[in-house]
Order: C-alpha cells, then sequence, then structure tokens
C-alpha cells in the first residue's frame, strides 16, 4: 500500500475501496465485483492523471520528498553491475550522506556518487537523510580524482535537502569542501552526467551535480533554498512555504525553460514510487545517450564544453 501525500486523498479513497472489494472476492462470496473494480481502477487512473497535469511547485516538492521515492542505492542496484563501494576521504573519516564506488553500466566501467537518504529510520539516521558533512564531499573529489585517472565516466544522482548545518561540519570546513567538489566537477576531463532525481538542495546538491549533462526527473526539484527555508527568511512565517515554492523555479519545467538543465526524465503516472522500474527504464535510457555521445569527445573538449555550460548560465544580452 501506498502512502499517500495530502492532495491524494481522493486517490486514497477510491484505492482504499478497490482493496475492501478485493477483499470480498477472496473472501469466496459469491458476488461478481470484476466490473466494479474495473470501473474504480479507471476512475484511479484518470485522477491521477488530471492531478498530476497540474501540480503546483510545492506538490511537486511533496513528490520529489516521497518516503517511497526510489534513492541512490536502488538505482545503483537495478542499473549497475558488479558495484564496489568505496568509502573515506583520505582526509578525516567516512560520511554514509554520500555513497560512491566503481561499477559497469551498459558495458562502460563507470564511477558512480550519490546522495543517499534511506528508507528505514535505521538507514535515514545512518545516512544523515542525505545530508553530507565535508568529508562526504571529499570522498567525491577522491572518486572524481580516481575516474579521470584511470579515465571513467562519472554518473552522480542528486538527492538531498542540502548540506548537514551543524557546527561540527561547519569546523571541519564545509563550504570550502563543497566549493572544492564543484571545482573537481568542473576540471575532470572524462564526461560526467548528472541526474536530480529527488530534491537537489543548495551548494549541497550542486557540489556533485555540474555535470557535461544534467537531467531532472520529471517530479523532482532543484532550487538554491528550500521552500521552507525561503519563507522563514523572507516571511519569517511557514504560513507562506507554498509561495515560496512558487517563486523559486524549483521544478524541473522551469529549470529546463531557464537553460539550467539539458532535459526532463518522464516518470511513470503518479510519481517514480509508483512504478520504479519504469523509471529505471527511463533512466538507463538516458544515461546510455548520455554516456556514448560524450565518449566521441576528448577530454579537453568535454571540460571546455563543461565550463562554458555553467559560465553562459544568467547571461543577459544587452538591449
Amino acid at each position: 500500500m501506498h502512502t499517500f501525500l495530502d492532495f491524494e486523498k481522493p486517490i486514497a479513497e477510491l484505492e482504499g475501496k478497490i482493496k475492501e472489494l478485493r477483499h470480498v472476492s477472496a473472501s469466496g462470496e459469491e458476488i461478481n465485483i470484476a466490473d466494479e473494480i474495473g470501473r474504480l481502477q479507471n476512475k484511479v487512473e484518470k485522477l491521477l492523471q488530471n492531478t498530476y497535469a497540474k501540480l503546483t511547485p510545492w506538490q511537486k516538492t511533496q513528490v520529489a520528498r516521497h518516503p517511497e521515492r526510489p534513492h541512490t542505492q536502488n538505482y545503483i542496484d537495478n542499473l549497475i553491475e558488479d558495484f564496489t563501494p568505496l568509502a573515506g576521504d583520505r582526509l578525516y573519516g567516512e560520511d554514509c550522506a554520500i555513497i560512491g564506488g566503481l561499477g559497469r553500466f551498459e558495458g562502460h566501467s563507470v564511477v558512480i556518487i550519490g546522495h543517499e537518504k534511506g528508507h528505514t529510520t535505521e538507514t535515514r539516521v545512518k545516512h544523515n537523510f542525505g545530508m553530507a558533512r565535508p568529508e562526504g564531499y571529499r570522498k567525491a573529489i577522491r572518486l572524481m580524482e580516481m575516474a579521470e585517472n584511470f579515465n571513467l565516466p562519472i554518473i552522480t544522482f542528486v538527492d538531498t535537502a542540502g548540506a548537514f548545518p551543524g557546527a561540527d561540519a561547519e569546523e571541519r570546513g564545509q563550504s570550502e569542501a563543497i566549493a572544492r567538489s564543484i571545482e573537481k566537477c568542473l576540471q575532470v576531463k572524462v564526461p560526467l552526467t548528472s541526474l536530480i532525481i529527488g530534491e537537489g538542495g543548495s551548494g549541497g546538491a550542486i557540489a556533485i551535480a555540474c555535470g557535461n549533462d544534467v537531467y531532472m526527473l520529471e517530479h523532482s526539484i532543484y532550487s538554491v533554498i528550500s521552500p521552507e527555508g525561503c519563507a522563514s527568511i523572507l516571511w519569517r512565517s511557514n504560513d507562506y512555504t507554498e509561495s515560496a515554492a512558487d517563486a523559486l523555479n524549483i521544478t524541473a519545467q522551469d529549470l529546463h525553460r531557464l537553460g539550467i538543465i539539458d532535459d526532463i526524465i518522464k516518470e511513470p503516472l503518479g510519481g517514480a514510487h509508483r512504478n520504479p522500474q519504469d523509471i529505471y527504464k527511463n533512466v538507463r535510457e538516458t544515461l546510455d545517450k548520455s554516456i556514448s555521445e560524450q565518449l566521441k569527445h576528448d577530454g579537453g573538449v568535454l571540460k571546455a564544453r563543461r565550463r562554458e555550460k555553467f559560465l553562459a548560465m544568467g547571461r543577459v544580452s544587452a538591449a
């Protein structure tokens, strides 16, 4: 049974009725309810289509944060063969909020780096809800350097509310580590493809998201600050969270229109969590095309194109 979001209550009620009817059918009672179940299922699908065709930015934020949405480890398990996790930054310690390692994707040896939020209480605590400390970004730098040394394409999965804001992280140089990670993304002379699969929050996200190709899942978000954080700063009240989400241009559709990302990966109806196998298929096709295209070019060309791509953002032509 899915976890339903606030705006999905009508869908939840219909699916609850379908579940009750199936229970009645399974009990062996002489009632033909197949037609009724089919009618309700059609109604659910139409309601899903109508609801998800007009999601507000705040509703998309809720979908991006859905507790059952596939995370980096799920994509690794379903897309990467022979994955070997690598730990530690060789400077301080291990940070489980960012996971990474070596593996094979569609015949290519690759380096994978991504935020991991965890799905259960235990794993969420272990991965610090996907909010990395400096050692997480320094581990990412180490893995990117390894990829360059062995001429391996890099795939990054972005899914974080932001870098961890705790005092211990600041004491160990959080902002410097993020800046160095962004710098390394822009310097490596190997293919680099980044996917925002859930939340892309602030510097904590862009630290591993400066790729030659940057894609967003249809209902993911990418922002300089969370809607809640923006509302608390500008209005000093969470009552304006939805207004902040509207103003921030955080949706994949907004960012594609503004030229911040390269393309949008379509999600199954109702979000990636409703049919993970479909999203894995779509991501596989997108990644395969991206890496194959980038491998046609010299490392110096890849670095120069990546640099120009990000320098061009925000430029305004003189009238």
